[in-house]
């Protein structure tokens, strides 16, 4: 299961808005975020897909889920405006937006590119 994100453990775990003006990455690994909503199809059509990706890449990256009716605050931050909306987080640089839903070969194409990890050899 893919970690659910609140407002309190974003700030932990990916960036903490109170504490800093810029950007400032809080994990160890790069980390995708999915904004996403029960009631939207193109979600429910990404979430086997994230699944999937974590389990094979593992400690390598994390894969978090922030539901925008829960968490409107949240979503509000990054303006979002259509779902399924999709937070490339680097280790080190600017995160990234992208946005619908992707299939599972653009997803290990960004990981490449945006956050610079590749798939464990198993």
């Amino acid at each position: 299961m893919l970690e659910h994100l609140t407002k309190e453990t974003f700030k932990e775990k990916v960036f903490n808005f109170e504490a800093n003006k810029d950007w400032k990455y809080e994990g160890s690994v790069p980390c995708l975020i999915d904004f996403y909503a029960d009631w939207c199809g193109p979600c429910k059509m990404v979430a086997p897909v994230l699944e999937e990706l974590q389990k094979e890449y593992g400690d390598t990256l994390k894969i978090y889920k922030v539901d925008t009716e829960d968490q409107r605050e949240l979503s509000a931050m990054f303006g979002i405006q259509s779902i399924p909306s999709l937070l490339f987080v680097p280790k080190d640089g600017q995160p990234q937006m992208a946005q619908g839903a992707l299939p599972k070969e653009t997803f290990e194409q960004a990981f490449a590119e945006v956050l610079k990890v590749t798939k464990p050899a198993n």
